[in-house]
């Protein structure tokens, strides 16, 4: 006998679900003819997904990524180089964890030094994630830090001083390259209590060319996907911070 309970929506369902969600938010932004500016990793990819229904209406896009890049191009969105943008109207992109105050962490997908870029040049960040990333607390997920890949020892240091562990993060049995030519650390071990004052004070060790908290760049809407909403059937929440 079949369950009459509804079926629990999968991750990759509710990642549809909220990258569906923020292209109905940004439409406006569409329809004015704005460039916008689109992230890095798999829910920002189902992002651009959605995005391929309105592609032909898309004045162009800033994208985060060599990856994002050929996603935009593949369903005809025109792709902007962010040097020849003085601003953008809104930047959408996924995160690894968001805190109540919508301060972030990003990298997973090592896209972290572009998206923080483009997510500067945007008036307007809107965070797309599925419910198992808002956090009380920043650091159950291990932070991503690109740096030059000559400071990786000392920056391993300075991290373990402060009680974190920091990992070369590798690919294929060698250092993952970012598409900057840099390493990644993930730091493991860490409880971020204040966002601002982190990425502040880590930004500027020798050696670091970006922290994955995002904090100055934090998210000014943060679009929830949760499978418990609408009776079970998915729905995604608003949260404006």
């Amino acid at each position: 006998m079949a369950s009459d309970l509804p079926k629990t929506l999968s991750q990759d369902e509710l990642k549809t679900l909220v990258g569906e969600a923020a292209l109905a938010e940004i439409m406006g932004s569409i329809e004015r003819g704005e460039i916008i500016g689109v992230g890095t990793g798999s829910t920002a990819n189902k992002f651009v997904d959605a995005l391929a229904a309105v592609a032909g209406q898309v004045k162009g896009a800033v994208s985060s990524s060599l990856a994002t890049t050929a996603r935009l191009q593949a369903i005809g969105v025109p792709v902007v180089q962010a040097e020849s943008v003085e601003k953008l109207g809104v930047y959408v992109d996924g995160a690894d964890e968001i805190d109540p105050h919508g301060h972030m962490i990003k990298g997973g997908g090592a896209a972290l030094t572009r998206e923080k870029i483009v997510a500067a040049l945007a008036d307007r960040f809107i965070c797309i994630v599925d419910e198992s990333k808002c956090v009380p607390v920043l650091g159950a997920f291990p932070l991503p830090v690109e740096v030059i890949p000559m400071a990786a020892p000392s920056l391993q240091r300075r991290f373990a001083a402060m009680g974190g562990v920091a990992t070369l993060r590798m690919k294929d049995g060698a250092p993952l390259v970012t598409d900057n030519g840099q390493h990644i650390l993930d730091v493991r071990g860490l409880k971020i209590t204040d966002g601002l004052a982190f990425e502040r004070d880590v930004s500027q060790w020798p050696g670091v060319v970006t922290v994955g908290v995002f904090a100055q760049q934090r998210a000014h809407l943060c679009l929830v996907a949760s499978a418990a909403a609408n009776g079970g059937l998915g729905g995604v929440r608003r949260d404006e911070f």
